[in-house]
């Protein structure tokens, strides 16, 4: 577990996709075998510059999400660093038999982008919300899952992930969204959560986007005198179990934020660890079971209580409550 203490007041404009989209172009004029595969998603994954200046690189297979991952695990086979830039919506859902037997059972090295993950599709509702996705790949043995926090999360995952040789889906959203971390001058490492900030009183868990709401409700809660921890699990599997327990273990209370379904996600997994090895109190906040109303991402944040003001009521119910 890494033990991170940052607070940042900046306001980021640089979506995560183009943070990715620039580091596999910097990286990839070095390394001739990463190769992108879009499925007419060049624009919404960003990556029109990569094919550009790297036309070689670049392969556009259309709206096939399904041969786009059996492509990628062929070139995987043939030594290539594939990496598919799809909409997270349809990569994790029409595919999902190619990215368990071609990808996740053979054991092949592609890196799976979903792009415009979770609610970021906004007013498309719930079509093309990804609020499952979690859940169905995370069951997938062999099969790692992660979410960048912001900008600077992202691009050390990827610089990480250039030389991983696992398949992995990798989620992320559609919009800016602001800083977690003031630089990405800290310690990366793939499997191990990182302490935002240390606590005694509970905990909050989050990942992708909503560790932001952990670290501004953790702010808050401190105006009260209320002493929270953040963590964020920017890899949901493998699960940093360690980190879970010592949590539940020192601090007694523990909620999860996710921008997804309560069932199976990030929320899920937490507590899987939690009530097998230190059982302790728990508050999943997340997606119901609905269809996800339209709106913009903050829009359907408040809507399902994904917001500072409900987080830090829930902490009060849970600190009550002892």
């Amino acid at each position: 577990m890494r033990n991170v203490a940052l607070k940042t007041t900046s306001t980021n404009k640089v979506a995560n996709r183009q943070v990715i989209s620039d580091t596999l172009l910097e990286l990839g004029k070095k390394d001739k075998d990463i190769l992108v595969l879009t499925s007419d998603s060049r624009g919404s994954a960003s990556m029109v510059q990569f094919g550009k200046e790297l036309p070689d690189q670049i392969v556009e297979v259309g709206i096939a999400e399904q041969n786009i991952v059996g492509m990628a695990s062929g070139l995987a086979h043939a030594g290539k660093k594939p990496f598919v830039a799809s909409p997270a919506c349809f990569l994790s859902m029409r595919s999902i038999e190619q990215i368990k037997v071609d990808v996740a059972y053979s054991q092949t090295n592609v890196k799976l982008i979903g792009v415009s993950g979770g609610v970021s599709y906004g007013a498309l509702g719930m079509s093309h919300h990804s609020v499952q996705d979690l859940a169905v790949t995370r069951a997938i043995p062999g099969l790692d899952v992660m979410m960048p926090a912001d900008r600077h999360e992202a691009k050390k995952m990827i610089e990480a992930l250039v030389d991983y040789d696992r398949p992995v889906y990798v989620r992320i959203g559609r919009n800016p969204v602001e800083d977690s971390y003031l630089s990405d001058d800290y310690e990366f490492e793939i499997g191990k959560a990182v302490t935002m900030k240390e606590g005694t009183d509970l905990t909050i868990v989050a990942s992708g986007e909503t560790v932001r709401i952990a670290l501004d409700t953790a702010e808050a809660l401190e105006q009260d005198g209320i002493n929270c921890r953040v963590i964020n699990i920017h890899t949901i599997k493998p699960l940093d179990e360690v980190a879970i327990i010592k949590a539940a273990m020192e601090t007694g209370k523990i909620i999860t934020i996710e921008e997804h379904s309560i069932y199976g996600g990030l929320g899920a997994a937490v507590a899987e660890v939690v009530t097998q090895n230190h059982p302790v109190p728990m508050k999943i906040l997340g997606i119901p079971d609905e269809p996800a109303i339209a709106g913009t991402t903050g829009q359907v944040f408040d809507h399902y209580g994904l917001s500072v003001e409900n987080v830090k009521k829930v902490a009060g119910q849970l600190l009550a409550a002892n």
